[in-house]
């Protein structure tokens, strides 16, 4: 099993690390006419705290473009570098990989880790469906699947840390699954992961993008900030169901933020990266 980086690691990172980020901050820099070109949806950046002491929870997608949109806004709006806390799995990767994701700014994602970054107020970013949440099988598009989860919500409250939903619309539509789960193929798929893996979180679903390819359909992302949750117990209020409360108030409105983007997403013209719509793009109020 991977270890859970040290600190020290993390903050403290070789050269080479740090010379790939170099490489990595130079591209992320120079990314501005490329995002103007696809024309993002993107709202709520008020919402971040602007000593960067928070921490981001999102959605992930089919699409993965969470993964790029979200730092990227952020460090845009506060410049803040984002920490996002990856799969266990993603620790045994070698060099060049893994040196990349380090120079990312991604860790490994554990209770432990994402507690001594709190206590150095870093922004940090979780997913707490986990790769679960990335392959979705027919109808489960632009859905949370945490399955319960509610880690992120005990650290937080645990540190006092605020937690700022984030939600992004967009990369569910890039595939389309073509199966549902409790299908013939669908338990297939299951069973097939289970055996090979040890576990069918990530079983892949039969999927298609272009046609009856895998090039990925051209999509709008849409991306939201929700206002900041406070995490701080209340007097009187037990540890355990402070917790609940927190992590069924992030639920809420991370699900809430994704129904609101549906709601535009619907409406914009733009929505499949139409050229001739580019002019109508549907955009935040007061953009």
């Amino acid at each position: 099993m991977p270890q859970t980086p040290s600190l020290d690691a993390i903050m403290d990172p070789s050269r080479r690390v740090l010379a790939t980020r170099r490489v990595v901050d130079t591209v992320l820099d120079r990314m501005g006419p490329l995002m103007d070109l696809y024309r993002p949806y993107v709202d709520g950046l008020e919402n971040l705290p602007p000593d960067g002491r928070f921490l981001l929870v999102g959605n992930h997608t089919q699409g993965g473009g969470e993964v790029l949109l979200i730092p990227y806004f952020v460090r845009r709006a506060i410049g803040a570098r984002v920490r996002p806390l990856a799969e266990r799995r993603m620790g045994d990767l070698p060099a060049p990989m893994g040196d990349l994701i380090a120079a990312y700014g991604a860790v490994i994602g554990s209770p432990e880790t994402a507690r001594e970054l709190m206590r150095h107020n870093e922004t940090i970013l979780v997913f707490p469906g986990g790769g679960r949440e990335i392959a979705k099988f027919k109808g489960e598009e632009n859905t949370l699947r945490w399955q319960g989860r509610a880690g992120f919500a005990r650290v937080s409250v645990e540190n006092g840390y605020p937690i700022v939903p984030v939600a992004l619309i967009g990369g569910d539509e890039v595939y389309r699954s073509l199966i549902a789960r409790t299908s013939r193929l669908g338990q297939l798929s299951l069973a097939v992961s289970e055996k090979l893996s040890g576990t069918s979180d990530m079983a892949p679903p039969l999927m298609r993008g272009i046609g009856p390819t895998l090039i990925p359909r051209p999509q709008r992302m849409y991306l939201r900030f929700a206002p900041p949750i406070d995490t701080t117990r209340p007097a009187g209020t037990s540890h355990d169901r402070w917790v609940t409360t927190v992590k069924e108030k992030t639920q809420e409105s991370l699900e809430k933020a994704m129904a609101d983007l549906l709601d535009v997403r619907s409406g914009d013209p733009y929505r499949e990266l139409n050229p001739l719509a580019w002019r109508n793009a549907t955009g935040p109020q007061g953009a």
